[in-house]
């Protein structure tokens, strides 16, 4: 029993401590504040991005990635010095191209002069991830406008943002315009970056203040009818699909055009924006990775060529670019990192926003 002795000490010791590290701080759930970014904000867990149980013809992998919480936010006001996080996960994820901080943590923005500006991340501590992560402190008690970016590849139960005694937190309303839904690859989920506010969806929002609905589903975005059929029955204003980074040229050739028939079916009059697929620097050297994007790229032009043509409000936006000059904004071949991403935001915005305007989204 001695042996049993300093483990019980440990324990007892971290109780005492995660107990006093909650006096004095009050609890909110984060979806009684406002939740932003959802694309379907009826799902019975709220930070699900679908509800799984609604939509069938999905394959397990798929189900792992929906239910991660990548391209939501929450918005609220606080006048608290300090912001702590609470988390109930479902699923952690670990291992990626990504640190932890993105890959399960925590992204808070807060609003100066006008401007979204970075204000703290973090991470739940590994071994214990049911205790208070303190996210920022020593702010100095103004009522701030704050926007925490939820983890990218994680699941939550619960997420309870915690502030001071006798400070205010409040939700305050969406602070970005419109309902534009975007989904696409593990490039729209963010594998590559560092914090989740880094996505290129999270940027184009923060600097153009149209709300992007994101729904990344890493590696499982490949024209799927399951995905059209769910995608059909959202309320957007417009779609922005990242849809030729996974699939095959034979998905291509065979789930292109009843993806555009299935969404147009329901949404006959809003624009679906497609983007070219990046240039991805493991071709560099790589003569097979060369002609296999090589051939894809020659087959995605082909056919939006005739999309566009065939289909009234189908529109091909080619300029979209992560790399720069040098080459050198990769993390592992395949994902950009965090300027790889800001190249690729400020690359579209430009003609995206051109084409929204046509349709009064500005």
């Amino acid at each position: 029993m001695k042996h049993l002795l300093p483990v019980v000490i440990a324990l007892t010791l971290f109780a005492s401590l995660s107990a006093s590290a909650q006096e004095g701080i009050k609890y909110t759930e984060a979806a009684d504040l406002t939740l932003v970014g959802n694309l379907f904000p009826d799902t019975p867990n709220p930070y699900h991005r679908l509800d799984t149980a609604k939509y069938k013809g999905f394959e397990k992998k798929d189900l792992t990635v929906i239910v991660q919480s990548s391209g939501l936010s929450v918005a609220f006001k606080t006048d608290s010095k300090s912001i702590t996080i609470l988390t109930e996960y479902g699923y952690r994820r670990f291992g990626n191209f990504s640190p932890g901080v993105a890959l399960r943590g925590y992204d808070l923005y807060i609003k100066q002069d006008g401007k979204w500006l970075w204000a703290s991340s973090g991470t739940p501590d590994d071994k214990h991830p049911d205790t208070p992560l303190n996210l920022i402190q020593n702010m100095d008690g103004s009522m701030h406008e704050c926007l925490l970016y939820l983890p990218l590849y994680s699941e939550e139960r619960s997420v309870k943002i915690g502030v001071e005694e006798g400070s205010t937190i409040a939700a305050i309303p969406i602070p970005f315009r419109h309902r534009v839904g975007i989904f696409g690859s593990s490039f729209t989920h963010g594998g590559g970056t560092t914090r989740s506010g880094l996505t290129y969806p999270a940027i184009f929002t923060r600097d153009t203040g149209i709300q992007l609905l994101s729904l990344g589903v890493s590696g499982r975005s490949k024209l799927q009818p399951a995905f059209a059929r769910a995608l059909a029955d959202a309320d957007v204003e417009a779609y922005i699909f990242d849809a030729f980074s996974n699939p095959s040229l034979d998905q291509i050739r065979k789930y292109l055009f009843p993806f555009i028939e299935t969404i147009q079916a329901k949404h006959p009059d809003i624009p679906l924006i497609f983007l070219r697929s990046i240039y991805r620097e493991n071709r560099n050297f790589k003569m097979d990775k060369r002609k296999s994007e090589e051939d894809r790229m020659a087959l995605v032009e082909e056919m939006m060529k005739e999309a566009c043509k065939k289909y009234k409000n189908v529109y091909f936006v080619t300029s979209t670019n992560a790399t720069s000059p040098e080459h050198d904004t990769t993390v592992d071949g395949t994902h950009p990192g965090d300027y790889g991403y800001f190249l690729w935001a400020r690359s579209i915005e430009k003609p995206v926003l051109k084409i929204l305007r046509k349709y009064g989204i500005k």
